[in-house]
Order: structure tokens, then sequence, then C-alpha cells
């Protein structure tokens, strides 16, 4: 069964280090299907925003155990994905730098 991108790309990380990344090294970061393959990733970020690929690293995360009073439970596990765009390509813009 494949997925369409949007599924893959869920939404993108606008933190200061993502924001940094952004700009000096022409990375984007995405929070990206936990069971996405770099493949996958790579595709789905050339369909969503029509630029090429350099590389794609991923980094997954186990989720947190939290607390609600009496009850505890865990947040999911996910997958962060650090884009590389090929060198000539337009940065999308998704998030305003101020």
């Amino acid at each position: 069964m494949t997925k369409s991108p949007y599924q893959i790309i869920q939404k993108p990380i606008i933190t200061e280090k993502g924001l940094e990344a952004k700009e000096r090294a022409r990375t984007l970061v995405f929070r990206v299907d936990a069971h996405a393959n770099k493949m996958e990733i790579k595709a789905a970020v050339q369909a969503i925003f029509k630029v090429g690929v350099e590389s794609v690293h991923t980094a997954s995360f186990r989720g947190k155990m939290r607390r609600r009073g009496r009850t505890s439970g865990f947040r999911p596990d996910w997958k962060k994905a650090y884009v590389k765009l090929a060198a000539g390509e337009k940065m999308p813009e998704y998030a305003e730098t101020a």
C-alpha cells in the first residue's frame, strides 16, 4: 500500500535549530511518518515542493512517559527528517523567518 506524499511528510519543524539549518545548510526539517524510509521521504519532498533533493538524514525518537494525575501513558514514537536541497534549488518558504 503506497502512501501519498502528504501522509509521509506530516509537518515542518519550526524551531530555532530547524530555521538555522534552513538558512545556513539549505536543509529542511520535517516530522515524517515513523515507518517511512529515506527514498519515500525524498520522493515526497520532491513531489510537494518541486525541488531537487541532495540527501536525507533521519532520526527516530522514542515517546516520552507522561502523567495525568494518577494515570500515566506514553507519547507516540516519531521520526524527524533532515532534507538537504540540491545546489541551485530555490528554498521553499513554509515559515516566516524574522
